[in-house]
């Protein structure tokens, strides 16, 4: 059944979104239960047709908002979809037919370029702010407006389309965290073509895996990526990445940045960036299906062999459009930043797609948290630029910390407009959490998602009314669309706080992945086949009482003792708070120093030292030591952590340790 209530437009000449379509009805209201799901959007806000207002409630909205999302999410998606302009409208709201994929806005055609860009300068915002280059590492800070954005897109898109890139093209973008690196991603959305951006600076060997399996016709790169104290030189590990594996693309498209010295093209392959651009032709916008692949972004995943997350480009950009007020509560127009690299899913995400989507002013930051030029870097950027809401890791937070416990540099900043601090990729401990909170003067908000995903699976719903003080430990409540369950191995559901497997009752909600790219066998197999009828996020945890989610682990980290389930997420808390197994192995601060030089560790933020009475102890937890000790060859240790692949060895040695501890005391 057509939805009636959709305002569909289609394109003009000009490449906008112009009248209705034929059989198409305007817009209007889906009755009083759907005023109730979806507030008005504010008026004068930078964007398409509205979005939802920061909710002050109590929670109850939130609520409101989940049973509704999994009693009868065809209505409840179709709405939030209104939000977005389509070409053509869906036929289908949702369809199983390829199970156990959900296939969202079946026949749907849309644009996630225009909608990011060009919808904006159509409503007269063209020239706010798009984004914020702020680069410590080579001094430059710059801003682009939306208009400026879409001349240096829709050239790029004549780029491509020149070069016989067209709709369902794979192009592989290996570039550092610039805006030429952004401007690829959505010259390839604006005509159909499928990007797969990969980490700059990745190794030759795993950038020529990437290649390989996704055959791209073009490749898109930049001269050299900017780290403190040194380059990278990418072009030669392009070279050497394309002697390694197999598939030739056919051109190179080579950025050479400003103030260095241009690197030499190879004839007849590799194209410069600025020759093109300066007689490149605008291209528009190239309407594609809701199902259309929008990127392939690699995950090595807990095997560690790489897995390209397929991304479908309708849910997504109606995820995306819909999180940034509901689940990080900003309006259109305020400043977002997401303290990632373009590389991974959250720079995908919430770097580039979700707050142009949502018609903010995205930062895009080529520096690090400490070393650019010192622990006062995010201070400085948050107060520069107006940031209403961060989004960063735990490991930056502590790295921070580290250099800077009393955060001397960052007060002399402030911070006026900053209103929520959102870390995620890793269990936040809480320890963190309260000195985050204690310096920042912010909400400190914990939440949860996976590459696979593409946005929260848990979070505290800002803009739905969910608690800015929650308990310590949790990551969030479940997200609108994300029923999550905790279930034993024989899929029985567990009451509220014992230890099980985190599941997602199917339908995935929009923008969930749609397959691994060449390997739907092993979509199935990975995430489908334990659980039948849910998503397998191959993580450990609980929930408690209230709903809130604690992630503890991934599954394989979590070992049974006697009957008892036990996670690599519950030993460290307790660890954290030994400190007699310190004072027995390690007395004197000297000789702890003296191990850590031994293994080259001094300078890893992730090991900090702390000094307490009588004792000194590093910040992790013991095991980690014990793994340095066991596996001294490992070039990184403390990733061991976060995968206790050896957990027997170290029981045992705890058994022993204890032993020596008791002779003692």
């Amino acid at each position: 059944m057509k939805p009636s209530w959709l305002q569909c437009r289609k394109v003009t000449g000009a490449g906008g979104l112009g009248g209705t379509l034929p059989g198409s009805s305007p817009a209007r209201g889906a009755g009083a239960a759907l005023r109730a799901l979806v507030a008005p959007g504010p008026r004068g806000g930078l964007g398409g047709r509205g979005c939802r207002a920061l909710s002050s409630g109590s929670g109850s909205e939130y609520k409101t908002h989940f049973t509704a999302s999994v009693t009868d999410p065809e209505r409840f998606w179709g709405k939030a979809a209104e939000q977005i302009s389509w070409y053509k409208p869906w036929t289908k709201t949702l369809e199983n037919k390829h199970s156990p994929s959900t296939s969202w806005f079946v026949e749907g055609m849309l644009n996630i370029c225009y909608n990011a860009i060009d919808r904006h300068i159509e409503n007269g915002k063209g020239d706010k702010i798009a984004i914020i280059y702020d680069s410590p590492v080579t001094n430059t800070k710059a801003t682009f407006t939306y208009k400026e954005v879409l001349e240096q897109v829709s050239k790029l898109a004549g780029v491509f389309v020149k070069h016989d890139i067209k709709k369902g093209d794979t192009v592989v973008i290996y570039m550092p965290m610039i805006p030429q690196a952004m401007y690829a991603m959505l010259a390839c959305a604006r005509i159909g073509a499928i990007h797969s951006l990969i980490f700059g600076g990745f190794a030759s060997k795993e950038l020529s895996s990437r290649i390989d399996h996704v055959k791209p016709k073009v490749v898109v790169t930049a001269s050299f990526g900017i780290e403190p104290g040194r380059r990278v030189e990418y072009v030669p590990l392009v070279e050497e990445a394309l002697k390694i594996g197999q598939h030739k693309p056919e051109k190179i498209l080579i950025y050479n940045r400003p103030n260095m010295e241009a690197v030499p093209l190879a004839p007849g392959r590799d194209l410069d960036w600025d020759e093109e651009m300066a007689k490149a032709q605008s291209h528009d916008c190239v309407p594609v299906l809701s199902e259309h692949p929008l990127y392939v972004l690699y995950t090595s995943g807990t095997t560690g062999l790489p897995k390209g997350v397929v991304r479908p480009t309708g849910g997504y950009a109606v995820m995306l459009n819909w999180s940034m007020s509901s689940i990080y509560g900003l309006q259109p127009g305020e400043v977002w930043w997401a303290a990632s690299d373009l590389g991974w899913v959250v720079g995908h995400s919430y770097i580039c797609y979700g707050p142009l989507l949502h018609g903010n002013t995205t930062v895009l930051y080529e520096g690090k948290p400490v070393g650019t030029p010192d622990a006062g870097a995010y201070f400085r950027v948050l107060a520069e630029h107006g940031v209403a809401a961060l989004f960063t890791a735990p490991t930056a937070i502590r790295a921070i910390r580290q250099q800077d416990p009393g955060a001397a540099l960052g007060k002399q900043y402030s911070l006026t407009r900053f209103k929520t601090l959102f870390v995620a990729g890793e269990r936040c401990d809480v320890e963190t959490l309260e000195w985050s909170k204690n310096v920042f003067r912010v909400p400190v908000l914990d939440h949860w998602w996976q590459t696979e995903t593409g946005s929260p699976i848990t979070a505290s719903c800002v803009g739905l009314g969910n608690s800015k003080t929650p308990p310590p430990g949790q990551a969030g409540k479940s997200v609108p669309g994300y029923n999550v369950m905790i279930l034993d191995d024989n899929m029985q559901k567990l009451k509220a706080r014992c230890l099980g497997n985190i599941v997602v009752k199917l339908p995935l909600p929009p923008g969930a992945f749609s397959g691994l790219w060449k390997n739907q066998e092993a979509f199935k197999h990975l995430y489908f086949e334990k659980f039948p009828g849910y998503y397998d996020t191959m993580d450990a945890g609980y929930m408690d009482e209230e709903g809130y989610v604690y992630v503890m682990s991934r599954m394989d980290d979590v070992i049974n003792v006697a009957g008892h389930r036990i996670s690599a997420g519950a030993i460290e808390e307790v660890l954290m708070n030994i400190g007699i197994l310190f004072q027995v192995v390690f007395r004197h601060r000297a000789a702890l120093k003296t191990i850590l030089r031994l293994f080259h560790l001094e300078n890893y933020h992730t090991l900090h030292l702390q000094q307490r009475p009588g004792y000194s102890c590093i910040s992790l937890t013991s095991l980690s030591l014990f793994y340095i000790f066991l596996f001294p060859t490992l070039p990184h240790p403390w990733v061991v952590l976060k995968s206790f692949k050896h957990l027997h060895i170290f029981f045992s040695l705890w058994e022993s340790l204890c032993t020596f501890v008791s002779f003692f005391f």
